[in-house]
């Protein structure tokens, strides 16, 4: 499609133009990648003045039905006059690179309403399963005219540390019956997390919920210690998203975290995540090169050989893949 054509369609808000951009920014093309960068620039500079979008980052062991709260969330964003965009990080295989995708078969009402955006995304092997293009995809998506964008990580693990530096606020879901509170989502997410909800607080299990949310709420003092005067206190609350109890809560608690950001601690805290997004840009370009690179491809194999019958140790392996790197002519200017 024609740049101008693809840029006026995003703005405009068509989700043809909005899947499109999203796949070119997905791409791994070295050609498409120089689009991409055109048309973010494009999309950051000249569009209308909006406020920011909130940006949500949702995460929680397997099960715990991130897929179904964040439907009902949506849905009752949408009915409240929000245009939502869903970008869910499926698992890749390591084996084959293919995806199920299976987000929106999950989000079945929320897929089809026409102020809601879902797009499942290959993870692609890319560092705790977020991809690399997540942040760029929201970039459209704000561009498009989506208040809200909520990140569905794959779980436990680091992607939450990377999805936690790309939003204004990481939610994390849990569940009863899952044994030492600390143990079980270890310290690490207790750090990052904002606003804490234990999930599936619905029939029997509402009463083990909220002993669950108790502990988790002394854990949380246990860890980050007295808060300090200012400082924002992570809550701890219970919700069904199945039976759509307690998310209004929860929401509250996101806009609440949002306001205690204020509006220059919200854009300073953005900027900051820029700057480490441009040198996750860096090495993951670095990357692209080296893979890339003629000199390396041409000693690839040997190296590989050497290293698998134990002759070169991987030290060794790695100097002689960086040298050849350095040595490449064209490296300078990326055309490798």
């Amino acid at each position: 499609m024609d740049p101008d054509q693809l840029l006026e369609g995003i703005r405009a808000g068509r989700r043809a133009q909005v899947s499109q951009a999203i796949t070119l920014v997905e791409s791994t093309s070295s050609r498409h990648r120089e689009r991409a960068r055109e048309l973010l620039a494009a999309l950051t500079t000249g569009g209308p003045d909006r406020e920011p979008a909130v940006r949500v980052g949702i995460s929680g062991v397997p099960g715990v039905g991130k897929s179904t709260f964040i439907e009902a969330l949506g849905t009752r964003l949408t009915a409240a006059g929000h245009r939502v965009g869903v970008l869910a990080v499926d698992p890749s295989s390591v084996r084959t690179g293919g995806s199920v995708l299976g987000d929106k078969t999950r989000m079945a009402r929320l897929s089809t309403d026409p102020n809601a955006f879902i797009r499942p995304s290959p993870s692609a092997g890319t560092l705790g399963g977020v991809a690399r293009a997540t942040v760029q995809a929201m970039t459209v998506l704000e561009a498009a005219g989506y208040d809200v964008v909520l990140v569905e990580t794959v779980g436990v693990g680091q992607s939450e540390v990377t999805v936690a530096g790309m939003v204004d606020t990481f939610l994390f879901l849990t569940l009863a019956r899952t044994g030492d509170q600390l143990q079980g989502i270890k310290k690490g997410i207790l750090e990052l997390a904002d606003v804490i909800a234990v999930n599936k607080a619905d029939g029997d299990r509402e009463g083990e919920a909220r002993v669950a949310a108790r502990d988790l709420a002394g854990a949380l003092r246990l860890v980050r210690g007295h808060a300090r005067e200012g400082e924002w206190v992570p809550p701890v609350v219970t919700a069904s998203g199945l039976n759509d109890v307690g998310v209004d809560d929860v929401w509250q608690r996101v806009l609440d975290h949002r306001a205690h950001l204020t509006p220059e601690g919200l854009l300073r805290k953005r900027a900051e995540q820029q700057l480490d997004f441009t040198w996750a840009l860096v090495r993951d370009e670095l990357d692209q090169r080296l893979r890339h690179s003629p000199s390396v491809r041409a000693i690839r194999d040997e190296v590989r050989a050497a290293v698998l019958a134990g002759e070169l140790a991987a030290p060794l392996a790695a100097d002689r893949l960086l040298a050849a790197f350095d040595q490449d002519p064209d490296r300078a200017t990326g055309d490798s």
